[in-house]
Order: structure tokens, then sequence, then C-alpha cells
């Protein structure tokens, strides 16, 4: 099977990053946000994006115009139903995502595969959820999408070798480095990098330095690009969180969620997304 549309549902940072990505490696790719509006704003984004990579000189402005052509704006399901392959990159939900991919299962032609960008969720449970387990993976992206090169490729318990050596061929041509993975919490990227966000959140809780302190070890001490408090702020608290709980209802109370991470999330500052988390962004917006 060769892949040459591709859906992505869900425009957030990580779908329209995808969708960028996509579009600018020659597939046809649409888009879907559970609104018109918030897919327009993504299609927008994805615009402006490609307007700053011309202006630095990354990218031609034939490529750009080129795969511009290539994106198209989805208002329902069904406009999906030719694709042959669809990425979901919605909210980190369990039941949000199943609910989606039973729709698409009656939707979408038989022969198409389906892909999950899910964090954390295992894939074997959303595979059988999608009524095709043998044509369903896990394509773990990670943020920034068109700066990051590495893409998790995690099978489920019934994902066919075909599936698996395809997710691999499209991350490629991304221009990806795909890692095999298997499909356990969290997989192997966020088993390692939330229970240190979520230490860091038990650090500050607990008073062992302030926020700016915290992060300044990790950065100076440990080489990190950016402390793990910075980063909680980037991914989004409340994705943080709820790769934390997955792995605390699956591997135990080593990996219980610090309060604080929790009170942030129900308080609604879950980072730069809403202005404020760890960090106030409130004047950046």
């Amino acid at each position: 099977m060769s892949v040459k549309k591709i859906g992505i549902i869900g425009t957030g940072t990580m779908g329209h990053g995808i969708a960028q990505v996509a579009a600018c490696s020659g597939f046809e790719v649409l888009i879907k946000d559970i609104n018109e509006e918030r897919t327009q704003k993504a299609a927008g984004q994805i615009e402006k994006n490609w307007a700053k990579l011309i202006e630095k000189g990354k990218i031609p402005a034939e490529q750009a115009e080129t795969a511009k052509k290539r994106l198209k704006v989805c208002a329902q399901t069904a406009d999906f139903a030719d694709c042959d392959l669809i990425i979901e990159a919605i909210t980190e939900n369990e039941q949000v995502k199943k609910d989606l991919f039973k729709e698409l299962n009656g939707v979408v032609k038989k022969e198409a595969l389906f892909a999950t960008n899910t964090s954390s969720i295992s894939i074997t449970l959303l595979a059988t959820a999608s009524g095709r387990p043998a044509q369903f993976v896990g394509m773990h992206f990670f943020n920034p999408v068109p700066v990051m090169k590495l893409v998790e490729i995690i099978r489920g318990l019934s994902t066919s070798d075909e599936t698996y050596k395809i997710a691999f061929a499209v991350a490629e041509t991304l221009g990806k480095t795909a890692i095999a993975v298997q499909d356990k919490p969290a997989f192997a990227v966020n088993r390692l990098l939330i229970p240190m966000i979520n230490e860091a959140f038990v650090a500050l809780e607990e008073g062992v330095a302030d926020a700016k302190a915290i992060d300044a070890a990790m950065q100076l001490g440990c080489n990190h690009p950016m402390g793990p408090l910075t980063l909680a702020d980037f991914v989004g608290l409340d994705v943080a969180l709820a790769a934390m709980e997955v792995m605390h209802r699956n591997l135990g109370d080593k990996y219980k969620p610090s309060v604080l991470l929790r009170k942030y999330v129900e308080s609604g500052r879950l980072g730069r997304k809403t202005g404020r988390g760890v960090y106030d962004y409130s004047e950046q917006k």
C-alpha cells in the first residue's frame, strides 16, 4: 500500500505541526478540528510558519506555495473517506479517542491505516476500539514537529507487519528518525521525561528551591536545553498530568502525580497555551 493522502484530526500544536511537515513532504493533507474556526486558525498558523521559513531562507517560496495547494480544510469526518492514513492528534483523553476511531471506522475506506499521536495511552486499547486493529499503529511525534526529528513507532498487539513498515516509511518521508518502541505505558521518551517533570513539581511544592532555580539546576547542572518546569509549560501541564496518570494507573504509586501539578491543571494554569502555568506568559500573548 502506498500512502499519498493523509488525514489529520486535531489541529492543535501537534496536529498542525504534523500537517505542515506532511504537506511540505509531498503528501496531500486534510485537516479537521472540533469546529471550523479552530481548523481555519490552524491553516492560518501553518501559512504563517511557512512565511517565516521563507523569510529565513529555510525553504524556497515555490515549495511553500506547492505545499499550500496540498493542504485542505475539512468540516466533517466523511471528508476523510478516501485517505490512505489518518493520524489522530486530539486531546489526550482515552474515551474521546476511542469514540473518534469508532466513527472513522464507519466512514474511511477499509484499506486505510489509522495512527494515533498519543503520548501515553495503550495502542492496543485504541486499536481494538477502532475496529481495525491490524491497521492501527502509534506514531508519537514531538513538539515542535517541524524541528524535532524523532517519531516513536509503537505497534499494538495486533498491528500487522505491513502497517508497521508503512509507518516507518511515512516517518522517513517526513524527514524523521523513527524508533521502534513497545506498547508500554508512556512509551520510551515520556517514560523518562514525565517523571522528571513530575518530580520537579514535587521539589517546588516541598520548597527545595523556587521554579527558576529548579530549572537552572537542570539546565546548568545537567546541560538540558530548558528546565523541567519551563518544559512542562511548553508541553502543557494537562498533557503532563494525563501521561502521569496513565503511568500511575498502570505502574503503581511510584508514578503518583504531584499534588501541585494537579492543582495547577484544576485551576486552568496549563502553560503557554493558556498564558499561565508555572510561569506567567500573559504579556507575550
